[in-house]
This record gives C-alpha cells, sequence and structure tokens, in this order.
C-alpha cells in the first residue's frame, strides 16, 4: 500500500492540466473500513496537503458524526478523490475533476483495501462513475433512492458551501438520511 501511495503523490499524469501544478492528496490504509470518495481538492487542500481541510470537510464530519481524530485515522476512513489534484478555476467554481485519476489508480487502491465496509459518495461524479447505469437523472433522485445502493454504497451531496442551496431546497437529507448515515458509520467503526 505505501508504495502505491508513494507512487500516485508522484503521479504527474495530468500535469500540463493544472494550473497550480500536481499535489495529489489521498490518504488509505490496508485496513480502512470506509472510504470517502468525493470530487478533488480545492485550493485551501491543494496548499495543507491535508484531504478535506476546509468548511466542506468540517461539514462531513459533522454529517457523519466523527471527530478529526476519526476522520484522519486511515485504518478507519481512506479519502480518495475522484481527481486527486486541484483541477483548476471554472468559469461558476471549481473545474470537474481530472478524468485520468479514477481510471489509473482506483482500483488499483481499492483492491489493496480488503476490509472496506461502506464506499460513501460525495457528488455526481463520483455517483455517475460508481453507480453507472443505476445512478438516478438527478443527483437528488440518487441520494433520495440511497438504501438501493446500500450495504456497498451511500451517495451523499456534495456538503460544500456553496451546496447551501441544495441543502435549503431539500431539508429532508439532513433529517431524514444524516442519522442513517451516522448509525451506519457508528456501527462499522464500533
Amino acid at each position: 500500500m505505501e508504495t502505491l501511495l508513494n507512487e500516485i503523490r508522484q503521479c504527474n499524469i495530468c500535469n500540463e492540466h493544472l494550473a497550480l501544478g500536481p499535489r495529489p492528496v489521498v490518504s488509505a490504509h490496508k485496513n480502512s473500513k470506509i472510504v470517502i470518495i468525493g470530487q478533488a481538492p480545492g485550493t485551501k487542500v491543494h496548499v495543507s496537503g491535508i484531504p478535506w481541510d476546509d468548511q466542506s470537510g468540517k461539514k462531513l464530519r459533522q454529517w457523519l458524526n466523527v471527530s478529526n481524530d476519526d476522520f484522519y485515522n486511515t485504518n478507519k476512513f481512506a479519502i480518495v478523490p475522484m481527481g486527486f489534484c486541484y483541477p483548476g478555476k471554472g468559469k461558476t467554481g471549481d473545474l470537474p475533476p481530472r478524468p485520468e485519476c479514477a481510471p489509473q489508480w482506483h482500483d488499483l487502491l481499492l483492491k489493496q483495501m480488503p476490509k472496506i465496509e461502506l464506499v460513501i459518495l460525495i457528488g455526481g461524479y463520483a455517483q455517475k462513475y460508481y453507480l453507472k447505469q443505476t445512478a438516478k437523472k438527478t443527483l437528488t433522485e440518487t441520494v433520495g433512492d440511497y438504501k438501493s445502493y446500500l450495504p456497498k454504497y451511500f451517495p451523499i451531496p456534495h456538503p460544500s458551501p456553496t451546496n447551501r442551496f441544495w441543502r435549503a431546497k431539500n431539508p429532508w437529507f439532513e433529517t431524514l438520511i444524516v442519522p442513517e448515515l451516522q448509525q451506519k458509520v457508528l456501527s462499522i467503526l464500533a
């Protein structure tokens, strides 16, 4: 596992597309029980090198009901974004994750984590990639039908502050689904 993680951290396959250059951010361990697959690091995470080290990460840890210590314990959580590097700025926010990362690295990583009990798919990119044709037409429908993807996958929206409008329009997510997500995470980590 360490050899593979070092190889990923040296990756530069999409260097020419990255305004800030490559800085792959990933954390995993052969004993990881839960894998978090999000989009790609933002600028703050690009600088710190610490996954989910921003407001989105604070909200995600609230949704999971876990401490920073638990969240960053790789025996508990692996953090494997769809794109390992900050993709750059677009017209309405960050660009999509680079398409090279997931096909290049995800299978190799997941095969080295035999104790995975749950994969949390954050946002449309991860959901479309992993759920393929079983993903619904919209993220809202996919998240609302999360039970059909269990026990392996748990799709959720992105916890970004820019996603607050989605959360305001869909309060059922935090009142009905987040408690079930917390219970699932608690039972796996217990």
